[in-house]
């Protein structure tokens, strides 16, 4: 049984998703992992879940910020629309080749975004997760 029941991943990139995918797995991160290559379809999905079963809604989420159509961004001001009994539970990471100083500032600066990292995910990271955000 893996650390969160549920984790998401929204990037346009679909080897990244494949890779993140598997080092969440390899590390018993998460139960299931949900890759989206399109932030709307990942937004539709969220939105989903509060309206059916918001106990279900995912513990994690990696967002890339650079994305065709809904960017990063764009993806964070709807997410803040979504009820707040739900995304409370959730935490929300930029995972982003971005290596722009202003990019990981502007990341920081929203309450939602409990911080940033750069690709590629690994088990450093996902071990830092664990000891800093998720309660046992």
């Amino acid at each position: 049984m893996g650390t969160l029941k549920k984790v998401v991943l929204v990037d346009d990139d679909q080897v990244n998703n494949f890779v993140c995918e598997s080092i969440i797995r390899n590390e018993n991160f998460a139960d299931e992992v949900i890759s989206f290559e399109w932030a709307e379809d990942a937004l539709n999905f969220l939105k989903k879940i509060t309206a059916t079963d918001p106990a279900n809604f995912p513990e994690l989420i990696f967002l890339d910020i650079n994305m065709p159509g809904m960017d990063g961004w764009s993806f964070i001001e709807e997410y803040r629309k979504l009820p707040v009994e739900a995304t409370r539970q959730c935490n929300l990471f930029m995972l982003s080749s971005a290596v722009d100083r202003k990019d990981i500032i502007s990341a920081k600066s929203y309450r939602e975004v409990k911080d940033f990292f750069s690709k590629p995910l690994s088990p450093e990271i996902l071990g830092f997760i664990k000891e800093e955000f998720i309660t046992a």
